[in-house]
C-alpha cells in the first residue's frame, strides 16, 4: 500500500512588524537571493520605494537588477512584460496594493521565480495566496500562479493606509465561517472532498481573530492577528489545491456584484456583508458574525457606502452560474429565496443596505 505524500509551498520569508521596510534588503539576503527586481503599484515608489531600494542597494551580496511601476492585470500587456525582465533575476518582489501584488506574482510564474509579497494595505488574502485576478478578454478572471515565497508586511504602513481596506480585511477573514461551512455540504452532498487540515486551518484563521481582545482595529497586535489570519487562509488554500477553504457562498455573490455593479465596492466589503447574509441563510454562527461585524464598526462602515439591497438580489440570482461546477448554499433555490427574504427583512441589512 502507498502512503500518500503531501506537499505544499509554504513561505520561506514571513516578517509582519511595524517598520521593517528599511530591512527588506536583509530579509531577501539571509534566504539566499542574489539578484532581484522590483514591481511598485500606482504612487508606491514615492512613498515606499527609496527606503525599499536603499535596502536592497546597501547589501554587497544583492543585487537590484531593475525597478518598475507596473501593475497593469490585463493578460496582454502583463505577458509581453514578464518575459521582457532581467534573465539573471532570482526573484520578484512586488510591492502595493492587489494589482502591483497579482502582476508581479504572475510575472514571477511565468518565469519560475520565487515572489515576494510586500503588501501596502490587507484588503483581502491576496497577498499570501496562489491565485490572482487577471483581466482576460475584458474580464476579471481567477488565474492560479504560485504561492509566494517571502511575505513581508509593515505593520505601520498597514495602520496608515485608508481605514476601508481594513474593514475589506476584517469581511475577507470573517467570511472563511460561511467558506468552511459550504464545503462540508457539498462533501455531504458529494460535490466535493474537504481536506480536514485545511479545514481546520482556516476555521483557525478566523477564530483567532473574532475571539481577540482589542480597544482599536488599528492597534499594532489587531492588525497582526489579521495579517496572521489572512496568510492562514492563504495557505488553507494551498493545501487544499483550491480555493474552497476560504471562499464559498458569500463569495459568489461578491464576484456576482462585480459584474452587476459599474464601481464594485473593495472585493471584502462585499464578501463581509455576504457573509453575515449567508450565515443567517446556513444558521452557522450568524452570533458571532454579527457580533464581529458589529463590534469592529463594519456594518457602520458599509452603511456610508450606499450599497443597494436591489443589486444584492440580483447577485444572489446569479451567483450560482459563476461557479455550476460547485454546490455551495447559494446553488439550492430554497436558500436563494431565504437569503433574498433576509435582505428585506433582517434589521441589520436593511440598516447597512439601501
Amino acid at each position: 500500500m502507498k502512503t500518500a505524500i503531501h506537499r505544499i509551498d509554504i513561505p520561506a520569508i514571513m516578517e509582519v512588524n511595524s517598520n521593517i521596510l528599511e530591512n527588506v534588503g536583509s530579509y531577501v539576503e539571509r534566504a539566499g537571493i542574489s539578484r532581484v527586481i522590483v514591481l511598485f503599484g500606482e504612487g508606491i515608489r514615492e512613498l515606499f520605494g527609496e527606503k525599499i531600494i536603499s535596502s536592497i542597494k546597501n547589501k554587497t551580496t544583492l543585487s537590484l537588477l531593475e525597478t518598475y511601476d507596473f501593475d497593469d492585470i490585463t493578460i496582454e500587456k502583463l505577458i509581453p512584460h514578464a518575459f521582457s525582465i532581467p534573465s539573471k533575476a532570482d526573484a520578484v518582489i512586488g510591492v502595493g496594493g492587489g494589482k502591483v501584488l497579482d502582476t508581479a506574482k504572475y510575472i514571477a510564474f511565468l518565469n519560475n521565480l520565487p515572489f515576494i509579497s510586500i503588501p501596502t494595505s490587507t484588503s483581502n488574502d491576496g497577498f499570501s495566496s496562489s491565485g490572482c485576478s487577471l483581466v482576460i478578454n475584458g474580464k476579471r478572471t481567477s488565474v492560479h500562479a504560485a504561492m509566494p515565497f517571502g511575505i513581508i508586511v509593515d505593520l505601520a504602513v498597514i495602520k496608515n493606509a485608508p481605514v476601508k481596506f481594513i474593514y475589506s480585511g476584517l469581511g475577507d477573514i470573517v467570511s472563511k465561517i460561511s467558506a468552511v461551512f459550504d464545503w462540508y455540504f457539498e462533501e455531504r452532498n458529494n460535490a466535493a472532498r474537504v481536506d480536514d487540515f485545511a479545514a481546520m486551518l482556516a476555521k483557525k484563521s478566523v477564530n483567532s481573530i473574532v475571539r481577540m481582545p482589542y480597544t482599536n482595529i488599528t492597534e499594532q497586535f489587531f492588525l497582526k492577528e489579521m495579517v496572521d489570519s489572512l496568510t492562514m487562509s492563504g495557505i488553507a488554500m494551498e493545501i487544499a489545491g483550491s480555493s474552497s477553504p476560504a471562499s464559498g457562498s458569500e463569495h459568489l455573490i461578491s464576484h456576482a456584484l462585480d459584474k452587476i455593479l459599474d464601481k464594485p465596492q473593495l472585493h471584502g466589503i462585499q464578501v463581509g456583508i455576504a457573509t453575515y447574509l449567508m450565515s443567517l441563510v446556513q444558521q452557522h454562527r450568524f452570533e458571532r458574525v454579527e457580533k464581529f461585524l458589529g463590534d469592529t464598526g463594519f456594518f457602520d462602515h458599509v452603511a456610508t457606502l450606499g450599497m443597494e439591497a436591489e443589486a444584492f438580489e440580483k447577485a444572489i440570482d446569479i451567483a450560482p452560474s459563476i461557479k455550476p461546477n460547485r454546490y455551495t448554499f447559494i446553488h439550492v433555490e430554497e436558500n436563494r429565496n431565504r437569503a433574498k427574504e433576509l435582505l428585506r427583512n433582517n434589521e441589520i441589512l436593511k440598516k447597512i443596505l439601501t
